[in-house]
């Protein structure tokens, strides 16, 4: 009886025999504000063929990949170039020119290429620039570039040509609140995340300070908080105050052998110094 176990559950895990796709599916995920954004598409290569132009001919709907159309979802609602877009998943259809591509977004997913496309089921058009790169890219590659907590490009390359495709959050109202709500409880885990937020979102200055001042006083011996302080300070315009809450970093960080926070503070004082 065991025997006779040991084969069945041996042939029921067995693997498919499958044969790779020519262009193969790549999904990149990229974290975007409080949600994410998910492409699926399939990356066909140059092999020594005309691309744009070409096998891509100008001026018809392209795939924006091989095999099914690419489909792109956002799980909290985007802006795309000055245009709101809410949650969902979309197909990314294109239509490349020389000197401008049309990017579109599609209603209808699980599209096999661009066969039974239909333009009233688009939500969404408009146009960007293609540029010429001088680094042939010989697989069709999609990648998230200049990814911050408000913005980000998604990045079309194959062969010579690129296309970006700026992408912008609507969060900021939510976050703060989220914010203010962590920060009515225990404040220790929530603390740098805060403060970086408000650094970087030109927020209340006066706010994020206090919260250094706080986080200083349960951790007196980091760095990280004596790196705000003087980016802080400074952006107030107390350059003293700046220098010497660089220089306070510089020491701490050297105490505890933190490379990292030794370079990050000697660049504020530099800065503060300037």
């Amino acid at each position: 009886m065991l025997i006779a176990c040991c084969c069945f559950s041996t042939k029921l895990y067995a693997q498919i025999p499958r044969i790779p796709e020519a262009s193969s599916t790549q999904t990149i995920i990229q974290d975007f504000g409080l949600g994410k954004v998910t492409i699926t598409y399939s990356r066909p290569n140059v092999k020594d063929r005309k691309i744009f132009g070409g096998i891509i001919p100008y001026g018809e709907v392209w795939r924006t990949g091989a095999n099914a159309a690419t489909t792109i979802t956002f799980t909290e609602k985007v802006i795309i170039e000055g245009n709101a877009v809410p949650a969902g998943t979309y197909s990314l259809f294109s239509i490349p020119n020389k000197n401008e591509w049309t990017i579109i977004l599609n209603k209808v997913v699980k599209q096999w290429g661009a066969y039974s496309y239909k333009q009233d089921q688009d939500f969404l058009r408009f146009t960007i620039k293609p540029i010429h790169v001088s680094e042939k890219r010989e697989t069709f590659t999609m990648a998230f570039v200049n990814s911050t907590t408000k913005s980000t490009d998604l990045v079309l390359v194959w062969d010579k040509t690129a296309a970006y495709i700026h992408m912008e959050t609507d969060d900021d109202a939510k976050i703060t609140a989220n914010i203010d709500e962590l920060m009515k409880g225990d404040r220790k885990p929530y603390y740098f995340n805060a403060i970086q937020y408000y650094y970087e979102n030109n927020k209340d200055v006066d706010k994020a300070l206090g919260w250094v001042y706080e986080a200083e006083k349960i951790e007196p011996k980091g760095p990280w908080y004596k790196l705000w302080e003087s980016r802080l300070l400074l952006r107030k315009g107390d350059k003293a105050g700046a220098i010497a809450a660089a220089e306070a970093g510089i020491a701490l960080a050297k105490a505890d052998k933190d490379e990292e926070y030794e370079r990050l503070n000697q660049e504020a004082l530099d800065h503060a110094k300037e």
